[in-house]
């Protein structure tokens, strides 16, 4: 993939409470700046789908990366407890390698 660093990507897929969709929000921003910051995340970005499900596209240098991070556990404790409480329901994470790279 020329001329980009993303080798991995993840997707998650959520149910949000309703009344807990701005705490769910909040956190999720800390908690990606922190994997940015401290793991080596590429950055992430999170949007609602027309069910109203909550999907967020992580990228990653390589899937090693993504699998070094998960096993050092939570990068905020507190922000990912504030995500887990909100969660109605979580969806299996969907792994993906690109293969072709068009987004600027």
């Amino acid at each position: 993939m020329a001329g980009t660093d993303v080798g991995f990507v993840v997707i998650y897929r959520w149910t949000i409470r309703e009344d807990k969709v701005e705490d769910f929000q909040e956190a999720w921003e800390k908690v990606t700046a922190a994997i940015k910051a401290e793991r080596g995340g590429l950055g992430s970005r999170l949007h609602q789908d027309e069910d109203g499900d909550w999907v967020a596209y992580a990228q990653w240098p390589d899937r090693a990366a993504w699998e070094d991070s998960c096993e050092l556990g939570p990068v905020d404790e507190a922000a990912s407890s504030v995500m887990t409480e909100a969660i109605e329901k979580s969806h299996h994470p969907i792994l993906l390698t690109p293969v072709l790279d068009r987004l600027a």
